[in-house]
Formats: C-alpha cells, sequence, structure tokens
C-alpha cells in the first residue's frame, strides 16, 4: 500500500511538473507520508524552491482520494496564494482563497464550501481575527478539515525575523481542533531558536524534517559604496551586464521609488513594486518580471514569502538587510533553475538609521499600550480608532499595533465590536523582559548582518551557520571562495556624476490633503471634505530631508548656518523651471514661525527675487504653537494650529501664489494656511518647500 500511495503522488508530481522523469526530492515523499499514513504534525524546514507547496498539495491529493476533509492553508501573502492556487489546479486540487482583493467572491466560495466542492481554502492569518469569518466559516467547516497547514511557520514566532501578530491566533485554532488531524508547518528560514518556538506553539509532538540550505548555483558578494550616488551609479553601469532578470530589494518604499527612476533614467527597464501598489498592479508587475519583460523589479519586502520564478537570475540588495536570516530569505529567490545566479549585497551608511528605526518600532512601548487601555477604561463606550486618535498623541500606525498586539494576549485586555474597541476587566502588564530580550536580538542580528558584509569566509557557509544548517560547508563559488570580486567593485566618475545630477533633480511630489480630521479646527470651522476651493494645488520639494542631493544642505541651512545658501535658492528656481505650474504664480508668501522669524522668510524673498515676483508676508502667526514633528496623527497636527494662522489682505492678493516653506512633515500646516488664503481671495496655492521629511506622511 505505500508503495502505490508513493507511486500515485509521484504520478501526480509528475503532472503537476509537466515532467515525466521528474523525481521527488530528498525528504519530499517521506513528509507527504508523515501527513498521509501516520497523521503527524509536522515542521519541514527546507531551503526555498525545495517544493514545499508539492508536499501539502499532493499529501491533500492523497487525503482527498482517501474521502478525508479539506485542507485549511494559512499563508502570509496574496501574492503566494495566487501562485499556490494556479499549481493545485494542475494537479485537479480545487484551491479556492478568502481574503481582502477578493471579497466579491466570498459568497460563491462559502457556497462551495458548503457543498464539499473546495479541496483547500487558502486565507491570510489576518483573516483569523475576523469574527464573521470565525463564525460563518471556520466553526462550520472545523469538523470538516483533514489537513491543517501553517505556511511561513516562522511567522509564529515572535523570535524570529518576520513575526506576524496574527499567526498566534493559530496556536488557539488548533487547540480547537481534533487532535489526530495531521498538521503541516513549513519554513526556509528557521534557525533553532525560532524552531525551538514552534515546536512551543504546535506542540511538544512536532516532527522535525529538515534539509540543507545551499543553493549551489548561486554566487554571493559583498560591496560596501557608503553615499547613494556610488551606489545608484553601480547598477547603472553593471545592471545590464548581470545575465537574466532579478529584483533589486530597497529597505523603504521611497529607495524604491527612486532607484527605479534612476535606472529608467538610464534606459534600464525596470518597474517599481511595494505594498502601496494595489493587489492588481502587483499582480501584473509579477507577471512581468515571470515573463523576463522587464530586467529587474526593484522592491521591498512586499516581493517576498511565495514569490516563485526558478529561473531568476539575481537578486541584488540596495541596502543591507536587518538580519542575515532576512538576508537567507530574499536572496535565496535566485538560481532555483539555472545554473549560474549571482546575490549582490551593495550596503550603505544610512542602512543602520533606517534597520534602527524598524527596531525601535517593532514593538510598542509600555507606555503607548497603558495610554491605549487608559482611555478605553475611561470611555463611557467603546472607542474606534479615529476616536483614540482624538484622545492619543498617538499615530494611527501605532494605535493600530498596540490594539492588533493587545487582542491576541490571552486573556485579551481588549475586545472588538463593530469598529469601536472596548477595555476587559484584565489587568494587564507589558511583558517588557521578553521585549527587551527581543529587542537585544534584533541588535545582534544586525550586527551579524555587518559582519557577513565584513566577512573573510565562505559566504554561502556564514549564511548557513546563521540558520543552523547540518551541515554547511564552503560553496566554492562566492567572491570569497574565488578570491576575486565576481563582478567589478568600481563604479565610473561618469556614472557617479550623473547620479548626483538625478538626486539634485529628482524633487518630491506633496499631494494635497482632501478631508479635514473631524472637529479638529472648530476655530476656523473646518470639517468634513476639503472643498476644492480651499484645497492646495499638488506641490513640489526640491529634496529629502538629509538626503545625498540637496537635504544635507538644506539640514546644514537649518541648524548649522541658520541661513539657507544661495545655491538653494538656485536649485528651486531650477525646479521651478522645470515644473512649471499653471497658471504661474503672480506673488510669493510664505510659513512664518514666531521661534526663527528670519530664516524661511529670507529664503522666500531671495527665491521670490530671482523669479521676478514680489514677496509679500502676509500670513501672520498669532499665537504660539508646538512643533508639528512632535504631534503624532493627522487630528493631533489638524488640531495643533487650530485658530494659529491669519492672513493680511493685500492688493494683489487674488493672483496664484508660492506658499513657501523650509520642511514638510504632516502637510497640515500647509493646507490650514491655503484654505486661509483661498478664504481671503487668493488664487491657487502652490505649495513649495525645500526638504521633506523621509517619515512624512
Amino acid at each position: 500500500m505505500r508503495n502505490i500511495n508513493k507511486q500515485k503522488a509521484l504520478s501526480l508530481l509528475r503532472q503537476a511538473l509537466n515532467n515525466s522523469t521528474a523525481q521527488f526530492r530528498d525528504g519530499q515523499w517521506e513528509a507527504i507520508e508523515a501527513i498521509t499514513e501516520y497523521q503527524s504534525r509536522l515542521l519541514v524546514v527546507q531551503r526555498t524552491g525545495w517544493g514545499k507547496s508539492f508536499v501539502y498539495f499532493l499529501a491533500t491529493r492523497l487525503l482527498r482520494d482517501k474521502g478525508k476533509g479539506i485542507t485549511f492553508l494559512i499563508s502570509p501573502l496574496l501574492a503566494l496564494m495566487r501562485n499556490q492556487i494556479s499549481a493545485a489546479e494542475r494537479i485537479g486540487i480545487n484551491a479556492q482563497t478568502i481574503n481582502s482583493s477578493n471579497s466579491e467572491e466570498w459568497e460563491k466560495v462559502e457556497n462551495n464550501l458548503r457543498a464539499g466542492k473546495v479541496d483547500v481554502l487558502l486565507i491570510s492569518p489576518e483573516r483569523l481575527a475576523n469574527e464573521n469569518f470565525r463564525e460563518n466559516i471556520l466553526i462550520p467547516i472545523a469538523k470538516n478539515i483533514g489537513l491543517f497547514v501553517v505556511d511561513e511557520a516562522h511567522c509564529i514566532s515572535d523570535w524570529g525575523h518576520d513575526f506576524r501578530p496574527d499567526y498566534r491566533r493559530i496556536v488557539r485554532i488548533l487547540q480547537a481542533l481534533p487532535k489526530n488531524i495531521p498538521v503541516l508547518a513549513t519554513t526556509a528560514t528557521a534557525n533553532n531558536r525560532v524552531v525551538d518556538d514552534i515546536i512551543v506553539q504546535l506542540g511538544e509532538n512536532l516532527k522535525i524534517s529538515r534539509g540543507s540550505l545551499t543553493r549551489d548555483s548561486l554566487q554571493l558578494q559583498n560591496i560596501y559604496l557608503s553615499f547613494p550616488p556610488p551606489r545608484l551609479g553601480w547598477l547603472a553601469e553593471h545592471l545590464p551586464n548581470i545575465p537574466g532578470s532579478g529584483i533589486i530589494y530597497t529597505l523603504t518604499v521611497r529607495d524604491a521609488e527612486r532607484v527605479t527612476n534612476w535606472l529608467k533614467f538610464q534606459g534600464i527597464n525596470v518597474a517599481a513594486y511595494h505594498s502601496n501598489k494595489d493587489t492588481e498592479e502587483r499582480e501584473e508587475l509579477e507577471q512581468q518580471l515571470l515573463n523576463n519583460e522587464v530586467k529587474a523589479l526593484v522592491a521591498t519586502v512586499a516581493l517576498g514569502m511565495g514569490f516563485d520564478k526558478p529561473d531568476l537570475g539575481f537578486v541584488i540588495h540596495y541596502q543591507r538587510p536587518g538580519s542575515v536570516v532576512h538576508y537567507y530569505q530574499q536572496v535565496g529567490r535566485a538560481g532555483r533553475a539555472v545554473e549560474n545566479a549571482y546575490g549582490i549585497l551593495l550596503s550603505g551608511a544610512e542602512d543602520e538609521e533606517i534597520t534602527n528605526y524598524f527596531i525601535q518600532t517593532a514593538f510598542p512601548p509600555e507606555a503607548h499600550n497603558q495610554s491605549v487601555l487608559s482611555a478605553l477604561n475611561q470611555a463611557e463606550d467603546g472607542l474606534s480608532v479615529p476616536m483614540l486618535e482624538e484622545h492619543l498623541n498617538l499615530t494611527n500606525g501605532q494605535i493600530n499595533k498596540v490594539l492588533k498586539l493587545l487582542s491576541i494576549e490571552t486573556p485579551s485586555p481588549v475586545k472588538k465590536i463593530g469598529s469601536k474597541y472596548y477595555a476587559t476587566p484584565i489587568n494587564y502588564q507589558t511583558n517588557t523582559e521578553k521585549i527587551e530580550k527581543l529587542t537585544q536580538i534584533r541588535r545582534q542580528e544586525q550586527a551579524r548582518m555587518w559582519d557577513y558584509m565584513e566577512s573573510q569566509k565562505c559566504l554561502m557557509q556564514f549564511l548557513r551557520k546563521e540558520l543552523d544548517d547540518p551541515n554547511p560547508h564552503p560553496c566554492g563559488k562566492c567572491a570569497i571562495c574565488l578570491g576575486k570580486p565576481i563582478f567589478s567593485e568600481n563604479v565610473s566618475s561618469k556614472f557617479v556624476t550623473e547620479a548626483v545630477k538625478f538626486l539634485r533633480s529628482s524633487e518630491q511630489i506633496i499631494e494635497p490633503r482632501k478631508k479635514w480630521p473631524k472637529d479638529a479646527l472648530s476655530t476656523y470651522n473646518f470639517n468634513g471634505n476639503i472643498s476644492p476651493e480651499l484645497r492646495a494645488e499638488v506641490g513640489r520639494s526640491l529634496s529629502l530631508w538629509n538626503d545625498a542631493g540637496w537635504g544635507e544642505l538644506v539640514k546644514k541651512g537649518k541648524y548649522t548656518d541658520n541661513h539657507f545658501s544661495n545655491r538653494l535658492v538656485q536649485a528651486t528656481y531650477e525646479m521651478i523651471k522645470r515644473w512649471q505650474p499653471q497658471t504661474f504664480p503672480t506673488w510669493v508668501t510664505c510659513i512664518p514661525s514666531l521661534n526663527r522669524p528670519e530664516l524661511v522668510p529670507n529664503f522666500a524673498q531671495s527665491l521670490a527675487k530671482k523669479l521676478g515676483l514680489p514677496f509679500v508676508p502676509c500670513v501672520i502667526k498669532i499665537h504660539h504653537t508646538s512643533l508639528q514633528k512632535e504631534m503624532s496623527n493627522s487630528y493631533k497636527q489638524a488640531h495643533n494650529l487650530d485658530g494659529a494662522f491669519e492672513i493680511n489682505h493685500w492688493s494683489g492678493i487674488r493672483g496664484n501664489v508660492f506658499l513657501v516653506d523650509d520642511v514638510v512633515d504632516s502637510r497640515w500646516t500647509f493646507t490650514v494656511v491655503t484654505a486661509l488664503l483661498r478664504k481671503a481671495g487668493s488664487g491657487k496655492v502652490f505649495p513649495l518647500t525645500l526638504a521633506m521629511n523621509q517619515l512624512s506622511t
């Protein structure tokens, strides 16, 4: 019987791969057998591309043919779901999904589930937090689950690099299911610490199947280029000579866009991919890369787990990730089905600052937790997130992070009913000791990433040791093993010069805000949607704060010289000439400051003179306000400005106007002053600033 099942599974594998000579990889059949014959709970730790998805799809087919129930599969990314559904269809499995991007299909999927027409139900872990899903889908099908699958299982462990709070809900679901249901957890990026935690979460009887993490085709090289211009130059000079198509990873959305624009400027066919793109656009971009229609996608971690292109020729990192495990997960996307692929790690001076930000914001401070709980306890009724923003000087993201982490605690100090959260009678205390230990681990991971960057021993061996691979050995193919660079580390001065010019001419867009925060500006009686008659035009910022273009000079002018140089006046003038807003403004004004009354007016006056326009300081600040950067959410930022400004009328006010400031953070100062100018009779208002805060909203 065992051999019959193995032959049947092998036949299905060959059918799925459209390859009549395909064979199981080491450990694949053994994993399928453990699930289908022995109802095991199994953790499979295998490199990306090994074929973990075939284990659960083939097991599903065998179990369904025995009359067993459906497979309940939890996957973290929609991209992963799309690939998996396509793979399942090739072996006659009807896999359907309920997720945020297909709400119009939910009713149809529910009906198919009730009719027994679904073999695999795929959901994101976030779906487990939805009460309607739990009541209407999960509970009714719980008795008919034949296999429970947790894909990318390292996300269940907060000791790992990619903990996702909603994964903790999986443990509660498993505890409620019959003990004889087989469970499969899969991952490519779990070291011993994470494996131990997964065992704690999923049960001591969890068996481990672990294979080698080496990818024989992958050649690794590290190149440190401190500043963005040489790194941009290196990409432009060397990318066209790297075979195949691939992925260029950046740490931030803004850098993904910037690198994309630079490479396009150099005539290289690339596209940006990140979380700000909608689902349809991301699907289209993935397909373009799969079809080799682009040289590369310049991506954040949004293009991560689950994207499968066997012939991916290279993975380049524009910046250094925060952990070796994270780096391995990303670079391991290359070379699954090609003889030679490349993993190039570029690194720069800003990497540590960005990673530090991610580490510092990974867990809500105790003060955030207590602020949210205090507000909920004092409320007569529950509070929605917008209502909490009115009570608390916390960002929308900070509030949501607190609520999510509190909601997965057992017992939970909060509960959600409709759109409102309520405090429960639980005396909650943050486990600060654990958070401190986790933060220390993140710091250690960050330090090990730097050690990898400087390693003089085999790079692949270094990665395998960090992931506790049982048998790490030198690869013989990386730049260290070869004793020479795979690609030149040099950058021609031509490309560096062009990159500097590009950075100094790649201004930022200032999008106008379109809605007032409710009751935040009662003095001005601003509420609801911002009417077009009071709304700012699309504006421009010369640079990003402290960036390698003009941002460093802006910072120096503001905090060292207390004066913005004529170079910035000239650069802003040239930006306006490129921009050519219509109809072109006839005068210039600025945002006043009571703390530094001369800094921005002097710059605005010099710019107006250069433009040949009158400078009229008609915006008056009538009382002190807190710094906008100290206000954490839209309500607080707008409320901070309520009643702070007034406009002095002058004879030429009806013309269009440049409204100048030095740095834009929240955009609320521009928004409020623009509305006041328009109410006072001005023409169109075009916001103009020297720098945009890197984290501005």
